[in-house]
């Protein structure tokens, strides 16, 4: 009963534009058809493991409706609302503050909200295992993913010492956030790197001491009377709070500099989903290479392409290679795939010169 998952669900997934917009992210849509949403799935895949009462969404306010739509069986307690975008560190401090008021002894598992496991034996496995692994000591773990081509869009995570008792935990040597194209091709030839997955597991003890030691400013701003957490004034602290926190992530503020991190090599079948490409190369191909999701399509003539709308409508299309086409609501896509690393910034550019309605 002392096992806890924290959610992260606040994301805005700007890469999956026009799919994906400020007021319904990705982590709110079924990309694949299944009548359930990435979040929905992924408190699916954790319930087995952790207790209902122990999960806990940690959102953008803006976000509240939609949680409460899609998961109804959530208490409300247990879905804490950030007053501000901040990335993921601030938003883990907080969520183990509120944690270790409810339970000083707690252990906790960190999911993002929107990635892909095709194989949930294997994370239900790997979590119980990271679990007992991070009840027995101060250690701060990783999920590893073995990588299958130089992304650059991914952290890597370089593996060090073996651990005993546990042949798949190794002590992590370096991590390295998103490199260039030619790191990410040493990486993969050493074959001493592994992807991260941003799924973390430790005590709300260890993780807290690590605030403290590697990032004081957040651990400060996140110090509060002893009946703040866990009580109706834990809301007017962090409105006042959060909002003055660094935008930083976990790996930068934590991940890097401490000592005491572990990986734990994992095949789950994994894709974290963040932008077209990784949804084209998660879906079923047909002969051409070509992928639709939920959607209607003639594509005479196109090769390697993926096809989306969110409506009833047919695509029809001729002679692309290698290319989005993504329709949804008051924007249409057309945008080569292998350039789908830009689409954030036009999304900005888009905000800028058109306003909000078209994000």
């Amino acid at each position: 009963m002392n096992r806890y998952c924290v959610i992260m669900c606040g994301g805005v997934g700007s890469r999956f534009w026009p799919f994906s917009r400020t007021d319904r992210p990705k982590q709110f849509l079924d990309f694949f058809g299944t009548g359930k949403s990435l979040l929905q799935l992924t408190v699916d895949r954790i319930s087995p493991l952790v207790p209902p009462e122990n999960i806990i969404l940690v959102t953008n306010h803006l976000y509240e409706p939609l949680i409460r739509e899609q998961l109804p069986t959530i208490k409300p307690e247990n879905i804490l609302l950030e007053p501000a975008r901040r990335n993921t560190a601030p938003c883990i401090c907080w969520a183990a503050h509120h944690i270790a008021a409810l339970d000083p002894e707690a252990v906790i598992v960190t999911l993002p909200s929107d990635h892909l496991v095709l194989k949930e034996k294997a994370f239900e496995e790997a979590i119980e295992k990271g679990f007992r692994f991070v009840e027995q000591g101060e250690r701060l773990l990783t999920l590893g993913i073995t990588p299958t081509n130089p992304n650059t869009g991914y952290g890597y995570i370089q593996q060090g010492a073996p651990t005993d008792d546990y042949d798949e935990i190794l002590k992590v040597k370096s991590f390295t956030e998103k490199p260039n194209l030619e790191m990410a091709k040493v990486f993969l030839a050493s074959k001493e790197f592994f992807w991260n997955s941003g799924i973390f597991l430790w005590s709300a003890k260890s993780i807290l001491s690590a605030f403290e030691r590697y990032a004081p400013d957040i651990a400060h701003l996140f110090d509060a009377p002893a009946d703040t957490y866990s009580t109706p004034k834990e809301k007017e602290f962090i409105d006042k709070t959060f909002p003055n926190a660094p935008g930083i992530s976990i790996d930068y503020a934590i991940m890097e500099k401490a000592n005491n991190v572990y990986v734990e090599t994992v095949d789950l079948g994994w894709s974290d989903l963040g932008t077209w490409l990784a949804l084209y190369q998660a879906s079923p191909h047909n002969a051409d290479g070509n992928v639709t999701q939920n959607c209607k399509v003639i594509a005479s003539g196109c090769r390697d392409s993926i096809f989306a709308t969110s409506s009833d409508k047919i695509i029809v299309a001729e002679g692309l290679k290698d290319y989005i086409v993504a329709d949804s609501e008051n924007a249409l896509l057309i945008y080569p795939l292998s350039e789908e690393q830009k689409i954030r910034h036009i999304v900005t550019e888009i905000k800028s010169r058109f306003g909000e309605s078209f994000t």
